[in-house]
């Protein structure tokens, strides 16, 4: 079967073999206390085997996006699916430590760096203008209503199976999306670069300020996320453990599908106001706002459970606000022929941030002691400094050359 790419029909099966590919990416954080107990591990280990993901796909993703400019996107897009399905079908069935666990994790990343972005590419290429921004945003309500289902799909199916079941699952369903991809991907080449040029040369890249901007967007805004979503849920059940909430809540991995999917809606409505009011006003509002409810959401530990819960749900809204904006900022600012080298160094910014928040995080949570409102303060409340730093690259290079 071949659809045409930018039909609203190929945007959809696409969409819809990410949301696939994705469904299994945020089990490891769904169920991060269950690894904890069953592996021993410290604060600092947890979050390396968050963030190895992130750091496997820093190297990967420049590689394989610069390569869509040169050969079909389906190749990479098949190689990106098809070991992301392996990754979790083999932390499902033989992981069985921290070592184990962690290389595994780290083919997950691989597999997500020739799979997210190549397949953002294969939907934005055809499309120009407004058409492209809001393909792009579909794209990642998508990818978010898929990240939140993780949290959701990983709690059911381990409460019913165990936590190594829903890593089976999770690799089942990226084994779907390769199926899908095989089908309706068209295997042609892309058009060739006038003047040729060198598969990794970022140089003309680096020269493009309004990408630039963008980008370093990006970098802090993945930081926020992977935190939030590597320590959400760790975060309400060490606070659950100390006021517990009423029966009738949801509990912790529930909370953060609920999150997750009003994110989506959070961020289609900022590509929608960033089309009306400014691109940068939005992102300015989305990054102060969740720098401020970084420092105010791990004092909320052990506090009242709505207003733990209410903390966090404002800080998952604030950080999905600028999600679709800064990513179509990023397209509609790069150089077509140079896309995919634009769009990887994209990626590659971001996912450094998704490497290292996580990572810190874990390490400022043992050095404060491991628990308590001030321990879960500091671990949170330092995302504050990157989120603010990452304010202001943007917009010193925001500003007209």
């Amino acid at each position: 079967m071949s659809l045409l790419p930018g039909t609203p029909r190929f945007i959809a099966a696409m969409v819809a073999a990410q949301v696939l590919t994705q469904i299994g990416a945020f089990t490891l954080p769904a169920l991060l206390p269950v690894y904890i107990d069953r592996w021993s591990l410290t604060g600092a280990e947890a979050g390396w085997l968050i963030g190895i993901f992130f750091a496997a796909y820093v190297p990967a993703v420049p590689l394989l996006l610069a390569l869509t400019d040169r050969m079909p996107a389906r190749r990479i897009y098949l190689l990106g699916t098809g070991a992301t399905a392996l990754a979790h079908l083999g932390f499902g069935v033989l992981a069985d430590d921290f070592w184990s666990g962690l290389a595994f994790r780290a083919l997950a990343g691989i597999g997500w760096a020739g799979a997210y972005m190549p397949g953002l590419k294969a939907i934005a290429d055809p499309l120009t203008g407004s058409a492209q921004t809001r393909a792009v945003s579909w794209h990642a309500a998508g990818v978010g209503i898929a990240g939140a289902l993780s949290f959701a799909v990983a709690g059911a199916v381990s409460a019913l199976a165990g936590p190594d079941a829903a890593f089976i699952a999770g690799g089942v369903m990226a084994a779907g999306a390769f199926a899908i991809a095989l089908m309706i991907l068209p295997d042609t080449l892309p058009p060739k670069r006038v003047g040729g040029g060198r598969l990794l040369d970022f140089r003309p890249v680096l020269a493009n300020r309004p990408a630039l901007a963008w980008i370093a967007g990006y970098c802090v805004h993945t930081l926020e996320m992977a935190v939030l979503r590597a320590w959400g849920v760790a975060f309400l059940a060490a606070s659950f453990a100390v006021a517990a909430p009423p029966a009738w809540m949801p509990g912790p991995t529930a909370l953060f599908t609920i999150a997750g999917l009003v994110g989506i809606a959070v961020s289609l409505s900022g590509n929608e106001a960033s089309e009306r009011f400014g691109r940068a006003r939005i992102v300015s509002c989305a990054m102060l706002g969740g720098a401020a409810l970084s420092l105010v959401t791990g004092f909320t530990a052990g506090a009242a459970p709505w207003l733990a819960i209410g903390c966090v749900m404002l800080w998952n809204a604030a950080i999905y606000l600028d999600s679709s904006a800064l990513t179509a900022g990023t397209v509609q600012a790069a150089e077509p022929t140079l896309r995919g080298a634009t769009m990887g160094l994209h990626s590659m910014a971001g996912y450094t941030g998704g490497f290292v928040g996580p990572l810190l995080t874990g390490v400022v949570l043992d050095l404060a002691g491991g628990d308590g409102p001030l321990a879960w303060g500091l671990a949170f409340g330092h995302v504050a400094l990157f989120t603010l730093a990452g304010f202001a690259v943007l917009r010193w290079l925001g500003r007209p050359g």
